[in-house]
């Protein structure tokens, strides 16, 4: 019996490919050979999809599987854009859909839910694509007179960290920022940078009986030059502390904001959720709804901390892929 023939999708047309092919060769390498049937399906950089390695159009790749793991991250994997292919060809696949992939991986659109849903976040000023130049400097000069220095620097559209910088004065911050738009990010989020403690909580719905369960959130000490940056993330340098050393009163307050951002975001099978813990409060940062999966991430890492296998985990969010369970 060949058993549920899992189509993995990792690689893409997006600055986290490395990671997305770590991603992958995790969830391959740990795939109950008893219960799947694994296709690699490789994207290259320039978006050509690839199996066995040979070119091959995504409708004939597709053609064989009965579900899809999403293995990539970044723009085309956690913006809604494969997602909405294999919407077209009618291929279940594990994570959020493609709407709800698109407002989570849009910054300022996460805030703004967060806001919402009664969360502290950070204050920010949001520069569009289409800003013209002297409004930008106005904006600018504004965050450099209000807002504490440093601040933080984001992409709007990008994750993993990638893009993110610390500025302090109004000509770092403006190089920052031009230099972030060339790079087509989509627009650019200039951030209060909040002092405190990071931590990152992950859920997973209908393990273990719970609708969704929150796993225990995980403490990150990244190195002290440094925050929790794309290096400091995936060089090894940062620590990270499973379960964190948090008050059950605070341990709790971030399970419950995670679920809440799940939910808020109308998100599917899995998320893991980023917050600064100081001693004004929890902040929320943002939302990842394809986290990474690589032998560094930290959803598998507090997933082991509630004795929960990598292969139970993705399992599970198959099989919830294939009966269709919830939004």
């Amino acid at each position: 019996m060949r058993g549920t023939v899992v189509g993995v999708l990792r690689g893409g047309p997006s600055r986290e490919h490395e990671v997305s092919l770590a991603s992958g060769h995790a969830i391959i390498a740990n795939l109950p050979k008893d219960r799947f049937t694994v296709r690699d399906i490789y994207i290259d950089k320039q978006g050509a999809w690839h199996e066995r390695g040979r070119p091959i159009t995504p409708d004939r790749a597709l053609h064989s599987v009965d579900v899809v793991v999403i293995g990539l991250h970044g723009e085309y994997g956690e913006d809604g854009e494969v997602q909405k292919l294999l919407e077209k060809y009618g291929v279940p696949y594990t994570g959020s859909g493609s709407f709800a992939s698109f407002v989570a991986m849009h910054k300022v659109m996460s805030k703004e839910k967060a806001k919402d849903a009664g969360l502290l976040t950070p204050e920010y000023r949001y520069i569009e694509e289409s800003t013209n130049n002297i409004e930008m400097e106005k904006m600018l000069r504004d965050v450099v007179r209000t807002f504490p220095q440093p601040v933080v620097v984001k992409p709007t559209r990008w994750g993993s960290s990638v893009g993110v910088t610390l500025t302090t004065g109004y000509a770092p911050l403006h190089t920052a920022v031009t230099g972030l738009l060339r790079q087509g990010s989509g627009g650019v989020l200039v951030e209060e940078y909040i002092k405190g403690t990071e931590a990152t909580a992950g859920v997973v719905e209908g393990l273990r009986g719970e609708a969704l369960y929150a796993l225990p959130p995980i403490e990150i000490l990244p190195p002290e030059s440094d925050f929790f940056s794309y290096d400091a993330k995936y060089s090894g340098s940062s620590k990270e502390i499973v379960p964190g050393r948090f008050t059950k009163q605070v341990t709790d307050e971030l399970m419950r904001q995670a679920r809440l951002m799940h939910e808020a975001l109308e998100l599917r099978h899995y998320s893991r959720s980023d917050f600064i813990i100081t001693p004004k409060g929890i902040y929320y940062l943002e939302t990842n709804s394809l986290p990474g999966l690589t032998g560094e991430s930290l959803l598998p890492k507090s997933l082991a901390a509630v004795g929960v296998s990598f292969g139970e985990f993705l399992s599970h969010i198959i099989d919830l892929a294939r009966t269709g369970k919830k939004r």
